[in-house]
């Protein structure tokens, strides 16, 4: 028979596997990155049984609880665990580390494996990744890869992690390529807390004595805020400068915004929300551009008018470092023309 042991978020990679049992609604929000969720109780069962306590009594909702807990746990092993070898190691946590992980860590324990339970749970680990959000960002020397829009920026990002860079993708952790016209079709933007965790998680596995690779953001992917930390740190780094021709810029945004052209009216009902900044007439405009097709010259106005400008002055505002960044000059926006301009960034000295 083995006891359950209480760990810290300090000890999270100790365990073969992280468990998390709350109901799903919270799992949703967020949750360690990697757990799975194997909730003691559903959503519609928590709910029940937080009735039973404000309307009955806290040891009536405890007999229900109970019985559900047990049904649950039981269904999982039957489902999950039945497979799982002797010396696998499992982290159990729920909201506070209290009656539902104990229940489940008390169990899987009494089986044979050897059980860890996160002390304080959810509770305690959220305030970790805040405050560990706070320090974290500064111990990091960052490679700041900046460029007007349409300059492939993501695509030289996503170039330097294939060849074993560090990277942190914040538009991929927030499911947002970060402008009015960002979102990415049928995908919704993570919550707060979760992209919270995910850059605290990424963080963590990074090395600090080698530079990390950051797209430059502004402080809101999307409707995400970006850790104050992590932008402070950001704005100090050094910049890697994408120049590259108006005609291949409006060529790759092409590319990235397919859907856009496919679907004129999902563009328009976008652009409406410029119209406090340019005005209806202006927006009539580029409408019309959309529903007669003349892409090239729509993306060209849209980014000398709105996006340029912008750009350019968030850029020197914020970044100290911009002017003395290292200039890359792009030819080919294809994958295999990142990789080499990639390849080749990452052979430079220092």
């Amino acid at each position: 028979m083995k006891q359950v042991t209480s760990v810290t978020v300090a000890q999270l990679a100790d365990f073969d596997e992280i468990i998390d049992v709350r109901s799903p609604s919270e799992f949703r929000e967020d949750h360690i990155p990697g757990a799975v969720n194997l909730p003691v109780l559903s959503d519609e069962e928590r709910a029940h049984v937080g009735t039973v306590y404000k309307q009955a009594s806290a040891f009536d909702a405890k007999k229900i609880g109970a019985a559900m807990v047990a049904r649950n746990i039981a269904t999982h092993i039957d489902q999950y665990f039945s497979n799982k070898p002797k010396n696998w190691r499992p982290l159990i946590y729920c909201w506070r580390g209290g009656g539902r992980s104990g229940a489940m860590a008390h169990i899987l324990s009494q089986i044979g494996w050897r059980t860890g339970k996160l002390e304080g749970g959810y509770k305690t680990y959220r305030r970790t990744v805040l405050d560990d959000l706070e320090v974290l960002p500064a111990k990091f020397q960052y490679q700041v890869i900046c460029g007007l829009t349409g300059s492939g920026k993501s695509r030289l990002l996503q170039a330097f992690e294939k060849q074993g860079a560090q990277v942190l993708d914040l538009e991929q952790l927030a499911a947002h390529r970060g402008s009015v016209l960002g979102n990415i079709p049928e995908i919704s933007q993570p919550p707060q807390k979760l992209f919270d965790s995910s850059v605290w998680w990424k963080l963590r596995q990074f090395d600090p004595s080698r530079p990390i690779f950051i797209e430059a953001e502004s402080k809101k992917v999307g409707n995400i805020r970006v850790p104050e930390a992590l932008i402070q740190a950001m704005w100090q780094g050094q910049c890697i400068r994408i120049d590259i021709s108006r005609e291949q810029r409006i060529e790759l945004l092409k590319e990235e915004y397919a859907h856009f052209l496919e679907n004129p009216e999902t563009l328009n009902r976008k652009l409406d929300f410029l119209t406090g900044i340019y005005g209806h007439d202006q927006i009539s405009e580029w409408k019309k551009l959309a529903q007669n097709g003349q892409w090239d010259v729509l993306v060209l106005a849209l980014l000398e008018r709105h996006y340029d400008p912008s750009y350019t002055k968030s850029m020197l505002k914020h970044y100290p470092n911009y002017d003395h960044g290292i200039a890359l000059h792009v030819t080919d926006i294809s994958e295999t023309g990142m990789n080499m301009l990639a390849s080749k960034v990452l052979t430079l000295p220092g």
